[in-house]
């Protein structure tokens, strides 16, 4: 797989190979189309312009340095002295061809045994054909592939083009690689000079003709990587649907060649899932939301929220306008709503974080009710501290919470307090600082709701008490 180019149209300190489509490197689609085909771990030919490569994909491929640009014959020849001797049959990759699939390179590997040529190229047809290299026939045969800058007119007139893609006989290339010479307009070694090689061995060179420019086409410029992401994008949206997925303006989401969705997954409009993000069946993503590496159970509610590296569990609601930080995890049929932020923070199965609030670095049990304006007050400036409340709970609205600090199960803050110390299980804290109380009418009237029963509980207090402060 060639890979050594400087690819300076791109106009990027960044290699070529190493610009991202729908998530995942260039190089990487090429990589797939090329194990798929042959079954081996592909050899990659990559320069010191490019060696980021060899760390981006350690384990997924063998590599070979040119230390040069000298030219695509060099870059093979680099490849041969890696390659091991047993190899009985090379197939040439461009790197820059993200949409190649892996039939296309059966295709020409199979041409080649077919008519047991030394040579193999892959060919297209183009109502442009500027800036490739034009195949000239003699007949039905090849003859010889003609770069650009060395072609006549008559030959740049020529439509078929060489699109990139080889396969060989390893012995014979190997024998041959040696009589490249370097091209009279650049001085480099041109893999295409091997098609006149062959003939004048008198081996046949065969010839697959493809019909599809856009899978074959190379990458130069920002703007064909754009082209071949829209294109890669259209194929997972495509791919998603056909196995159950539901999407309201397809051409409005954005996906990641790594997301997982489950059937019956709705994806409404405006939606971008990046990285490893999981959803689960039955989920709802509406209009607005963005998840990145994160993941979704069934049956969730996702409704315009940022979620990072966060995982919501079977039922939940989040939104409209939450933010879940790396390290959230939400609770089964928890409910996390309006302008209410979450990071390192786990909350349990049914609690409830409405509305203007931030949990970090959390523990929060079952059932908990998360009033407006709760904050946990985690940085002291120099560390991070933990808050533990038990099942349960109910911090009243505007309460703070400075860390480290325990509220028991069953507990209660008063709306406005400023909690510094432990809340006993089932106590009622209140006031700034916050003090402990009894909380004389728990339970409220019948009917009451928690929030009136902590109402009830507050009125009761007695403000004079001399007790610790919480």
């Amino acid at each position: 797989m060639l890979a050594a180019g400087l690819g300076t149209r791109m106009r990027s300190r960044r290699p070529k190979i190493l610009h991202d489509l729908c998530g995942r490197p260039m190089l990487a689609y090429v990589l797939d189309a090329a194990r798929a085909a042959t079954g081996t771990t592909p050899l990659v030919v990559y320069s010191p312009h490019t060696a980021a490569l060899c760390e981006a994909f350690a384990g997924q491929a063998e590599f070979a340095l040119q230390d040069e640009p000298r030219g695509t014959g060099d870059a093979v020849r680099a490849a041969l002295v890696a390659l091991p001797a047993e190899v009985s049959e090379v197939a040439v990759l461009s790197g820059d061809t993200p949409l190649l699939q892996a039939s296309t390179v059966t295709a020409v590997l199979e041409a080649r045994r077919a008519a047991e040529a030394a040579v193999a190229i892959t060919t297209v047809r183009l109502d442009d054909p500027t800036g490739y290299g034009r195949v000239v026939r003699d007949g039905p045969q090849v003859a010889r592939i003609v770069e650009e800058k060395d072609a006549s007119e008559d030959e740049r007139a020529v439509d078929e083009v060489n699109a990139g893609l080889y396969a060989f006989d390893a012995a014979w290339l190997r024998r041959a690689i040696g009589g490249l010479a370097p091209s009279e307009a650049t001085g480099e070694l041109y893999l295409t000079a091997l098609v006149e090689i062959a003939r004048r061995d008198g081996r046949a060179v065969a010839a697959h003709e493809h019909d599809d420019e856009l899978e074959l086409g190379g990458i130069n410029d920002r703007v064909q990587l754009a082209t071949a992401e829209a294109e890669l994008r259209w194929q997972l949206i495509e791919r998603h649907m056909l196995a159950g997925v539901t999407m309201t303006d397809p051409l409005s989401v954005y996906l990641d060649a790594t997301v997982e969705l489950a059937e019956d997954v709705t994806l409404e409009a405006d939606v971008v899932l990046r990285g490893a993000t999981r959803v689960g069946r039955d989920s709802v993503i509406r209009s607005g939301s963005q998840l990145v590496d994160s993941v979704v159970g069934e049956g969730c509610l996702i409704w315009a929220s940022v979620l990072e590296s966060a995982t919501v569990e079977d039922g939940a609601v989040i939104g409209p306008f939450a933010h879940l930080r790396p390290g959230a995890h939400v609770g089964a049929r928890a409910e996390i709503g309006n302008f209410a932020e979450i990071k390192q923070a786990r909350l349990g199965r049914g609690t409830k974080q409405h509305h203007f609030s931030y949990i970090g670095d959390a523990e929060i049990g079952a059932d908990v009710n998360i009033g407006a304006g709760t904050i946990t007050a985690n940085y002291d400036g120099q560390a991070k501290h933990r808050t533990v409340i038990g099942d349960g709970a109910f911090i009243g609205s505007d309460t703070i919470i400075r860390a480290p600090v325990t509220i028991g199960e069953g507990a209660y803050t008063g709306a406005g307090s400023v909690v510094t110390k432990d809340v006993p299980p089932g106590k009622l804290a209140v006031g700034v600082p916050a003090r402990i109380r009894e909380r004389t009418r728990a339970a409220g009237p019948p009917g009451a709701s928690a929030a009136d029963a902590a109402a009830a509980a507050t009125t009761e207090a007695d403000p004079a008490s001399d007790e610790e402060p919480a």
